[in-house]
């Protein structure tokens, strides 16, 4: 992985750390929307982790790929990661 591994790993712990809150908050019966507040929080955090992930997949391997054939295959790849987003 090329992305910056300090960052992404505290982008996915504080995600982890979200979601160890928001079970607590289902375990207590707490309010509707308060949850889902969170929810999309946790969510938006592991998407600013993939984020990273992919921008460095890009300006890596994308950009360094040897022959024309594998840089097309990772920018298939890519495309296909788009797809999966996009839905």
């Amino acid at each position: 992985m090329m992305a910056d591994q300090k960052t992404v790993l505290r982008l996915l712990k504080t995600a982890r750390g979200q979601m160890d809150g928001i079970i607590k908050m289902v375990e207590e019966d707490r309010y509707c929307i308060d949850i889902s507040t969170q929810v999309m929080a946790a969510e938006a955090m592991l998407n600013r982790a993939n984020q990273e992930i992919l921008a460095a997949h890009l300006k890596h391997c994308v950009k360094t790929a040897s022959t024309e054939a594998e840089r097309e295959q990772k920018i298939d790849e890519l495309i296909g990661m788009l797809g999966k987003l996009l839905k």
